[in-house]
Parts: C-alpha cells; structure tokens; sequence
C-alpha cells in the first residue's frame, strides 16, 4: 500500500452473533482494500483478525457498495451478518431507517424494524449453474455421502441436514467438503439439526475463513434447504455458536436479522500499512 497517500487507515471493529468484520469505510476516496492488505488483517495474531472484511464505497444506483473480503485473502460474493452490521451502522450515522446496497449478489435492501436491521439476501438460487457446480445435479439431492442440499446465496452453501449438528466433526468435514471437486469455487458448509417448531441448531465452516460462529448468507440457505426438505416452514430461528439469526424466505427473497454490536474504532499504524 502506498502510505504517501494513505498515511492511515481508520476502521471499525463489528460483529453479527460473534462472526466479526473488519468495517473500512472508503468512501469519498476509492477502494484501499488487497489480496495482501486483507491477509495482513486477517492474521488475529500479527494483525486485528477476522472472519471477512467489508469495504464501503461510493454507489451511483445505491447508498453504497460493498465489497468483501475473506481472511485468506480471496474475494467473498456475499456476507449478510456484515451487510446487517454495515446497515445498522449507516442509519445510526444518517437517522434513515431503509437503505439500498449495491454488492456482487446484486442490489440489496435494509430495512429497521422494531429496532433491529433486516436485510433481503436475495432470491435463493436452486439451480447447479447459479450455485455453482461443476456439471448437472440435482441440487436438493448432492451426491456426497451424508445427501446434502445445494444453495447458492452469492456464494455457494453445502448443507447437511442431519440428527445432531453437534456431533459433527466440524473442523475435518469443513474443508474437505469445502474443496470438493464438485464445487469449482469452493463453498461455505453448513451442518443443521432440528430442536422445535422452525427452529435449528446450526454450525458452519466458511469458504476461506473455517469454523466461524455465525454466517448469514449460510443462515439463509440453512434456511431455504430445511424448507425445501420440508423440515420447517419458510421462517427459521437458528441458534449458532455466536446466537441466534433469523431467516424468513419470502417471495422477493431471504429477509434475515439478528443482532449487531460494534466493538471499538482503531487506526493502524503506517508501518503496518507499509509492510501490507
């Protein structure tokens, strides 16, 4: 990065239910983020640490852009506990109370209601070139042992529904499940069982990043492959390790919500900037 004209980096520090985002606000100054910058970061032993980070920016057909990073250092397509965060964190700042935000997965709404930010992820994507896959399959049907369901939220979900999400070997199933030949790009890996009416326990390993304690777009498609399974009906509380989220499939698209907390505003140092 080119200290000379960025001789500091001032940013915010968010989570959604402990999924944790590093927030650099650019606009009125043009993207600063890179493959490097967002490696540097992500390192929560050398750097600040954390599961994705989001970068605002100026929008012509939106309130703004956002872009997202994951920790190793890879683009993600889309977050939704960070694009609740950045939400909740734009009306404090402007009182407003809806928001259009414009993202790879395409132009989003966020809405506050009853003092909490809901965000419409978007229309699932069902079909095995939307999620993607790397040929014709039958997407409620993958044909991995355990027989999960394929979703794509703006970035691909693979998920298990099964007796006890608990005893899942998270960690050993995550990423070989991640790099699957079946998925060209990877994808995020959501484990969910049944604990009542509408309501799952859930665990996730994401795409670039491994075991997080939430993860909103995977919420969503949890959400959608447990309808469609015919598991619940179209609105799901889910407890993950971090909290609860809620998702309700409607028929303009996955609305979720859950809760947002701020965690402090840092600036990093020009030597940090300097070595990134």
């Amino acid at each position: 990065m080119n200290t000379a004209q960025t001789p500091d980096l001032t940013f915010r520090k968010m989570h959604g239910a402990g999924n944790d985002f590093v927030i650099i606000d650019s606009r009125g100054r043009g993207a600063v983020t890179t493959p490097a910058l967002a490696r540097a970061l992500g390192d929560r032993h050398r750097g600040v640490g954390y599961d994705q980070l989001a970068e605002l920016r100026d929008a012509d057909d939106a309130d703004l852009v956002l872009d997202f990073w994951n920790s190793d250092g890879t683009r993600a397509g889309a977050c939704g506990n960070a694009t609740r965060c950045v939400a909740w964190l734009v009306m404090m700042q402007t009182g407003r109370d809806a928001l259009t935000i414009r993202t790879t997965r395409g132009l989003l709404h966020a809405r506050m209601l009853d003092g909490q930010v809901w965000v419409n992820m978007g229309a699932p994507l069902t079909n095995w070139q939307g999620i993607p896959l790397n040929a014709a399959q039958d997407t409620l049907h993958l044909p991995l042992p355990g027989d999960p369901v394929g979703v794509g939220m703006g970035n691909p979900h693979c998920v298990f529904l099964v007796d006890d999400a608990e005893a899942v070997a998270l960690e050993t199933q995550g990423p070989l499940i991640e790099h699957d030949a079946l998925f060209p790009e990877r994808t995020n890996v959501e484990f969910a069982s049944l604990i009542g009416p509408d309501h799952l326990r859930m665990r996730v390993w994401e795409r670039g990043t491994g075991v997080t304690l939430a993860c909103g777009s995977g919420a969503c498609a949890v959400a959608v492959a447990a309808s469609l399974r015919g598991l619940t009906g179209r609105r799901v509380a889910m407890e993950l390790d971090g909290g609860t989220l809620i998702a309700d499939w409607r028929a303009d698209g996955v609305w979720l919500t859950g809760p947002v907390a701020e965690v402090f505003t840092a600036t990093l140092a020009p030597g940090f900037l300097a070595a990134s």
